[in-house]
């Protein structure tokens, strides 16, 4: 690992609650190093997935900037924002988010859909990530015909399909049993190596989170190196 491929500085973020101003966190700077598989975890409701959605560009921070490889991201116009979403930054999350109309190839190729690529080419790049996740039998399956586990193999698969440089996972194995979570945790790691990507994973689970290069804690003083006891986390 060399120079960060993420910096955060100073970041605030704060909601409107009626009148009254509701802060997440606040000025609170992170580093996440090229090629390093960084966990986050805290008390729930610390603002770990707030976080996360600032990183991923899906919300702005209230103050504060976000660079990739010193570029400035936080600062982008909406549809620059969405297409640096798209070509740099793959997202899978604790629920699947499949569409259930579709079957297992076709939710794989929306991202490469959504960016102009034709359908014969966005098909054969979604089977190839399905193959590598180990479904490439079950491609023609709808999320209702897989079960758990499979449907988060394919949110990893489409996750990857755009061949993204950072990934960004929120409480990936948050709804699997240990032993599925086990699998799907291992399977991200893999991918996180073979894919040479920069990955932060929210987790509140401390045995995954010791298995990652590094552990981050969001309390109330801010990000502090190492994790709470697991029965603080809530």
């Amino acid at each position: 690992m060399d120079e960060a491929r993420i910096r955060a500085r100073n970041l605030t973020k704060i909601y409107k609650s009626g009148t009254t101003d509701l802060t997440v966190f606040s000025e609170l700077s992170l580093d996440v190093s090229r090629g390093e598989m960084l966990a986050l975890v805290g008390e729930s409701g610390s603002g770990k997935s707030t976080l996360l959605h600032l990183l991923g560009g899906l919300d702005r921070p209230s103050k504060g900037t976000i660079y990739y490889d010193g570029i400035e991201t936080s600062g982008l116009a909406e549809a620059a924002q969405a297409d640096f979403r798209n070509r740099e930054i793959g997202f899978v999350w604790q629920t699947h988010y499949l569409l259930p109309e579709f079957t297992a190839l076709e939710n794989v190729m929306m991202p490469l859909l959504i960016r102009g690529v034709p359908h014969a080419a966005a098909a054969g790049v979604a089977r190839a990530r399905l193959d590598e996740v180990e479904l490439g039998a079950r491609s023609s399956h709808r999320a209702g015909e897989l079960s758990g586990g499979e449907q988060q193999r394919v949110a990893l698969a489409r996750a990857l399909v755009g061949r993204p440089s950072v990934l960004l996972a929120d409480e990936p194995t948050g709804n699997l049993d240990f032993r599925t979570g086990e699998m799907i945790f291992q399977l991200l790691s893999s991918l996180h190596r073979t894919h040479q990507l920069t990955s932060v994973v929210v987790t509140h689970n401390l045995y995954f989170a010791e298995r990652c290069d590094r552990v981050l804690s969001l309390q109330k003083e801010g990000l502090v190196t190492g994790h709470v006891v697991p029965e603080d986390l809530g």
